[in-house]
């Protein structure tokens, strides 16, 4: 194992996976009404969007970072995947517009695009979460077309009391 396939590339692949959500916390905090406003489109009570919006924001600071340093890294990611299908169903519901098929410029076609997204980001957050393990760089660099077996059963160990049972039945 070398520092590259240990410490460098998933470091990397943490920080393009959650690059977008710090970005989008500033906007929201430089841009306050903008964010307010958008928060208020949903069909959640109009008196809840200033707390939810600090709680997105927090969520978009907080979560990226212990991810990126690997501080409680799963469930910060199971959290910010959840945000992304909350945000997705709420704010992307582009089956509420009627020009989804419309020739040019659709705004049903634009909020589809970011809907799928957002599960895009889910699907890789809960790689995170679910984890796989990563192939080292270099098998990567010698192998670049094998494929990693996810669909594999992997092995799991006997909880600690069914084999001390098993014994005791002996």
């Amino acid at each position: 194992m070398t520092w590259l396939s240990v410490f460098l590339v998933p470091l990397v692949i943490r920080i393009f996976l959650v690059i977008l959500f710090p970005f989008s916390a500033l906007d929201k905090i430089l841009d306050w009404n903008g964010a307010l406003a958008q928060a208020k489109s949903s069909f959640m009570p109009t008196a809840l969007a200033p707390v939810l919006l600090l709680a997105a924001i927090l969520v978009e600071l907080v979560a990226p970072l212990c991810i990126v340093i690997g501080w409680h890294d799963r469930l910060a990611a199971f959290v910010l995947a959840g945000f992304c299908v909350v945000t997705a169903l709420l704010y992307h519901n582009f089956w509420h517009y009627p020009d989804f098929w419309a020739r040019g410029d659709s705004t049903a076609r634009s909020h589809f695009w970011d809907f799928l997204k957002n599960f895009g980001l889910v699907g890789g957050l809960l790689l995170v979460t679910f984890g796989t393990s990563l192939a080292p760089a270099d098998r990567v660099a010698r192998h670049p077309l094998s494929s990693t077996p996810v669909y594999s059963q992997v092995p799991t160990a006997a909880p600690s009391g069914a084999q001390s049972q098993q014994g005791a039945r002996r």
